[in-house]
């Protein structure tokens, strides 16, 4: 699997650039968000999603990981392929996407060309306990709408890791925090597996 490429601007469009490593020219779909970071730059290093078809292998880039797990996340829910996120993520920043399906605003997600209701309902139900909330520098900051120390999030990263379902593993950290504040993450984990 390729995680990256960085190599010289050799053309760019705001629908694609082609990169340069290594005597290779690699040719990527973007984002007009990206686009609009890399327009100008000589230089990229530009993080890569393979989609591997029957009849065809598609590079797509994104100037940053955080852009790219949104394109995944997208994508993980039924009915939108990879071209249907690429045109989500050049009609929203990642911080709006992020915003939208928070506060399950669906009209938002429906101004985008090509999502119809049942599509943007999709999207929220499907996402708004997957995404990671960012601040301006693309650094994870806790959800709006939990109160969890990072040591709680650690805890339901585990267990969520382990196959219990987000939000039940949210509530039972919570509580469990709430009665001891300072067990380890080891110790809340392993209260949970009882509780679950």
């Amino acid at each position: 699997m390729i995680d990256y490429i960085k190599g010289e601007v050799a053309e760019i469009s705001p629908a694609s650039v082609t990169l340069e490593c290594g005597g290779i020219g690699y040719q990527m779909n973007i984002s007009l968000n990206t686009y609009g970071v890399l327009n100008g730059k000589s230089e990229a290093k530009l993080y890569v999603y393979e989609s591997i078809r029957d009849d065809a292998h598609v590079l797509f880039g994104f100037m940053n990981k955080h852009e790219r797990e949104l394109f995944m996340l997208l994508i993980s829910v039924s009915g939108v392929g990879p071209s249907t996120a690429r045109v989500i993520l050049s009609s929203l920043s990642s911080k709006e996407l992020e915003n939208v399906i928070a506060s399950e605003n669906a009209a938002a997600l429906q101004s985008v060309k090509g999502i119809g209701a049942k599509t943007s309902q999709r999207i929220i139900v499907d996402l708004k306990d997957k995404i990671k909330f960012t601040d301006d520098s693309g650094n994870v900051v806790q959800s709006p709408k939990d109160d969890l120390s990072e040591t709680g999030h650690a805890a339901v990263s585990a267990l969520v890791m382990l196959g219990f379902v987000k939000n039940a593993s949210q509530k039972v950290v919570s509580k469990i925090i709430k009665e001891d504040s300072s067990l380890p993450v080891e110790g809340i984990i392993k209260e949970a597996l009882k509780r679950l």
